[in-house]
């Protein structure tokens, strides 16, 4: 990621400290102001620290007590499609590992769709073998039973929020703060070709949360060892899970 960089050093550790250390995320036009370079600059070196974000992340696998939870991306576009068909809307899996009845990691991880292929191949990568996983009744849910998970399923009462369901309060209420710190950082993003890289900035900073002392040195490794990535690369269109 920073090889053949004609940027210092300073600007890449300064840039990985602003985005690790965010209370929520931090936009390329604030970034820009910080680091004092244009806004094209900026954006590349967000999102080249968000792919590495992101690769890092993917190899991370939830086990034990497990809550998962279907939900939505984005909003809808003038003149585009209403509701979920809307071509700005993107559809993810939000997931918890709770410890002592804590949240202790999560995931964050883009689906083309809810189906039992999506699902199974949604848990093959973000869930190690012999989970306690709880769901709602969502019937592509399903599928995590016949993986050999052990599969609850709480349906919620109607008009009760989700943080007042005890199984999905923590979360509902990670999932809350996901969604109210991209809709108050950005005023717009292309949910469907970005929102991997957005998702996983969120949970990396998430997952690390009680170790603020190493994550720019943890990040600064974690760049180093990403694939290369190229503005072309970084923006082309995303592959959603199958």
């Amino acid at each position: 990621m920073i090889e053949r960089s004609h940027l210092p050093l300073t600007t890449w550790f300064l840039a990985m400290y602003l985005i690790s250390q965010s209370k929520t995320n931090m936009a390329a036009l604030e970034l820009r102001r910080h680091l004092g370079v244009s806004y094209r600059t900026a954006w590349l070196l967000k999102h080249k620290i968000m792919e590495a974000m992101h690769q890092r992340e993917a190899t991370r696998s939830l086990g034990g007590d497990v809550r998962a939870d279907d939900a939505y991306l984005g909003g809808e576009r003038t003149g585009g499609t209403a509701g979920r068909g809307s071509e700005n809307k993107v559809a993810f899996v939000a997931a918890v590992e709770m410890h002592d009845d804590r949240p202790y990691y999560v995931r964050f991880d883009p689906v083309a769709s809810f189906s039992f292929k999506a699902l199974r191949a949604w848990g093959e990568r973000a869930l190690t073998p012999g989970c306690q996983v709880t769901t709602d009744g969502l019937l592509g849910f399903e599928v995590l039973s016949q993986m050999g998970h052990t599969h609850h399923v709480v349906v919620p009462p109607r008009g009760k929020a989700g943080t007042e369901i005890p199984p999905f309060r923590w979360l509902n209420v990670v999932l809350g703060n996901v969604k109210t710190a991209l809709s108050g950082t950005y005023h717009a993003f292309r949910f469907r070709k970005y929102a991997a890289r957005y998702l996983a900035d969120v949970q990396y900073r998430f997952n690390r949360r009680f170790q603020m002392a190493d994550m720019v040195p943890r990040l600064a490794v974690a760049l180093l060892r990403a694939k290369p990535c190229t503005r072309q690369a970084l923006q082309a269109p995303a592959e959603l899970g199958t």
